[in-house]
């Protein structure tokens, strides 16, 4: 006998399936897998595999022999899960490092929530808060043994942004500090230092445009969220130069971009509405912002957007979306 599925109108119909978005997502994220594998080499490589291995696998076993529920891995979104979680550790980071990653991010922030669409957190930034705070000499050692064909001389140090914090909490001004900073050009196109997603900012770009042109994503997250950063960084900056750090060094450097792009669009951590995306990107921008400046860690936005999803329930009732058929009343 077959089940029917009986909803509300209206009805609509679409050729969008989970797979063939988290497909969409896997192809924008291949210009910044690539230029981290030829920047890092067999490193990124290796965690990229380890990572899609070890979330479908996570997935699989809690599925089938705890949860006793069909096996729903082919819809990609582990895959997806694990490539993100990749792009945010170090290109030196252990396999075992990923493994844990994946199962913190698999078994406790998706699947123990009742899986795909229920989570209230991104899987793939809890898996990194979690390996930060466990493990945070692996997960800010920023070494790299040099590109797969030589491309990239081998680098060790900090990250722009640890250097900055690191120059201003020895006493050092911004002026003191710059000739060490990158460029623009480097900024935009190499970032030599920090996570194996942060290395290109055009990467990330294209796998934006890409989405955008999918119909994927909507730009409003995105653009509040590095919109919000760009000015409040810019008062500050204009405030006080030698203390803070302009507009465009904040947009281009650190986990900004590989966010504001690919986690903080998440379908399900996110609000529905465009009202409510504004106000959730405003926050992400203010937190980011604040903690970059005011906190004790060089980056903020893992746990700008993990504070944020917390108040998606809560922006989702508040911004409910018209009903349909209701009549706006004038006055």
């Amino acid at each position: 006998m077959n089940k029917l599925i009986v909803s509300p109108s209206p009805h609509t119909h679409g050729r969008e399936s989970t797979q063939s978005l988290m497909r969409d997502v896997l192809i924008a994220l291949a210009p910044a897998m690539l230029v981290a594998i030829l920047a890092s080499g067999w490193s990124v490589l290796m965690l990229l595999v380890v990572g899609v291995a070890s979330c479908m696998l996570t997935e699989f076993l809690i599925q089938k022999y705890l949860l006793k529920r069909p096996v729903t891995i082919s819809d990609l979104s582990a895959a997806v899960t694990g490539c993100l979680l990749a792009l945010n550790l170090p290109p030196n980071s252990p396999w075992w490092l990923i493994v844990i990653g994946s199962i913190v991010a698999i078994g406790v922030a998706k699947m123990t929530f009742g899986g795909l669409g229920q989570n209230i957190f991104n899987p793939a930034l809890v898996g990194r808060v979690f390996l930060l705070v466990s493990f945070p000499v692996l997960m800010t050692s920023w070494s790299d043994d040099g590109s797969l064909f030589g491309i990239v001389d081998a680098f060790s140090g900090a990250t722009p942004l640890g250097a900055v914090k690191e120059g201003l909490k020895n006493g050092m001004t911004l002026s003191q500090i710059a000739d060490d900073n990158l460029t623009f050009s480097q900024e935009f196109f190499f970032n030599a230092g920090g996570s194996a997603g942060e290395l290109s900012a055009i990467a990330l770009i294209l796998g934006f445009i890409y989405l955008l042109c999918r119909r994927v994503i909507k730009a409003t997250i995105p653009v509040t969220i590095l919109c919000t950063v760009f000015v409040v960084s810019g008062i500050f900056w204009l405030a006080d130069p030698e203390r803070f750090t302009n507009p465009v060094f904040n947009l281009f450097t650190g986990g900004l971009l590989l966010g504001a792009i690919f986690m903080a669009t998440d379908y399900v951590t996110s609000p529905m509405t465009t009202k409510g995306q504004i106000i959730f990107g405003i926050g992400i921008g203010l937190i980011t912002v604040f903690v970059r400046y005011f906190g004790s860690y060089p980056e903020g936005v893992s746990f700008a957007i993990l504070i944020m999803n917390c108040t998606v329930p809560l922006l989702n009732k508040y911004c409910k979306p018209r009903r349909f058929g209701e009549v706006k009343k004038n006055g």
